[in-house]
């Protein structure tokens, strides 16, 4: 189980920063543009990146008062540097975390205050396939908006660059 969970962290990571490479540069009017998706613009699909992941480590760490967000107007390269640095810590903690850790079962509620129980792995597994989710909707808005020099952001290219 451990090394599974290692193995996404990184990918997490990697994928994470290589679309933060791209869109780091893209025109914030773009990054602003409505677009039909879950989230109706790229600044605001990396924000919920950006969001769940420090969501979901405040629930980790049993800390109950993380709703609503504090939400200040920062570029894109800014939201970025903050997904990075989430997804970094995400790895960290998993490469030193022990298998006990993993299966321990944790409190949390959601947004609507509603109370479960689950494994820590569970919500790993969840988190990084939730990413993984949103950024395939990048890619899709990305492509919308005319950009095509896209990287591939699959486990499988990861996995074929370690």
């Amino acid at each position: 189980m451990k090394e599974l969970l290692v193995q996404f962290a990184a990918y997490n990571l990697w994928a994470n920063q290589q679309l933060a490479k791209l869109i780091d540069n893209l025109d914030e009017g773009l990054a602003d543009k409505e677009i039909i998706s879950s989230f109706s613009s790229i600044r605001l699909t990396l924000q919920h990146l950006r969001d769940v992941e420090w969501i979901w480590w405040q629930r980790l760490k049993l800390v109950e008062t993380i709703f609503p967000l504090e939400e200040k107007k920062q570029t894109i390269p800014e939201i970025n540097k903050d997904l990075i640095s989430y997804s970094t810590q995400w790895k960290e903690w998993i490469d030193k975390s022990t298998v006990a850790a993993f299966e321990h079962e944790f409190l949390y509620r959601n947004s609507k205050k509603e109370q479960f129980k689950q494994p820590v792995y569970q919500m790993l597994l969840h988190l990084f396939n939730h990413q993984t989710y949103h950024r395939g909707q990048l890619v899709t808005m990305l492509r919308q908006l005319g950009i095509n020099k896209i990287p591939a952001t699959d486990f499988i290219e990861w996995s074929r660059r370690k």
